[in-house]
């Protein structure tokens, strides 16, 4: 039986984020540059956007480019680029009822970049079903280093008490502020690590890990992750009586 056929729909996760890793390996198996594997990989990125809107996953968040990215060759963080105002395909989100945003160093971005990805947040901002987030040029560290900063301003003006230091209230200072927080992350390629990603975010998070390079990760390896997902006792530091 296709995993999904077994999917509990009343259970869907709201928010999903991804690791999406494997592209470079992937296209050098193939003996292809790393770039091709990039370019099939964005094509990914939109069969797995329209099916997770299809179930009804209300956030979606990409790990598309890192902070730690920037330190690649400068022809492959080139191809990066272009290939992020290419592959940005606005039918798509039309078509699908979905909104799009972004999180991260924005302004370290190349103009032409910011520019392409301001026109579709604009054009798809009263769409009503799920958002895509693309988090790009960004990193945990740099994100909880934003916010303490912040924070620290907001003390030093008088504005805050060191009392008033909440949980809640750094998060409220994180770029992830107008969303809940992932309640399954998915890494692709093999690594077993969150990389700098969503750290704060995913403290209570379901990892899911599978070896399927991203280019290859398709719709059913998708539903396979969020069975997975739904096979498993969320309890939040409860015991399993307490839920």
């Amino acid at each position: 039986m296709l995993y999904k056929e077994q999917l509990d729909l009343s259970r869907i996760p709201e928010h999903i984020a991804i690791i999406m890793d494997g592209n470079g390996r992937w296209a050098k198996q193939l003996g292809h540059e790393r770039s091709y594997g990039h370019q099939v990989g964005a094509e990914t990125v939109h069969v797995i956007a329209e099916e997770a809107a299809r179930l009804g996953v209300k956030y979606l968040t990409l790990y598309t480019f890192s902070t730690e990215n920037w330190s690649r060759p400068a022809d492959e963080v080139t191809a990066l680029m272009n290939l992020l105002i290419d592959s940005i395909e606005e039918e798509t989100f039309m078509k699908n009822n979905i909104s799009f945003r972004v999180i991260g160093e924005i302004e370290k971005l190349p103009l032409k970049v910011q520019q392409r990805l301001d026109e579709c947040i604009l054009r798809t901002s009263h769409n009503t079903g799920m958002c895509l987030i693309l988090a790009l040029s960004y990193s945990s560290k740099w994100e909880i280093t934003e916010a303490t900063k912040q924070i620290a301003q907001e003390v030093k003006e008088g504005k805050i008490g060191i009392e008033d230091i909440t949980d809640s209230y750094i998060a409220s200072h994180l770029t992830t502020n107008f969303m809940p927080d992932p309640d399954l992350l998915i890494r692709t390629g093999g690594e077993i690590r969150l990389s700098n990603y969503l750290l704060w975010q995913c403290a209570y998070s379901e990892l899911y890990f599978c070896n399927t390079f991203w280019p290859d990760f398709r719709a059913e390896e998708f539903y396979k992750a969020i069975y997975d997902y739904q096979k498993r006792e969320r309890r939040f530091g409860k015991t399993s009586e307490q839920i």
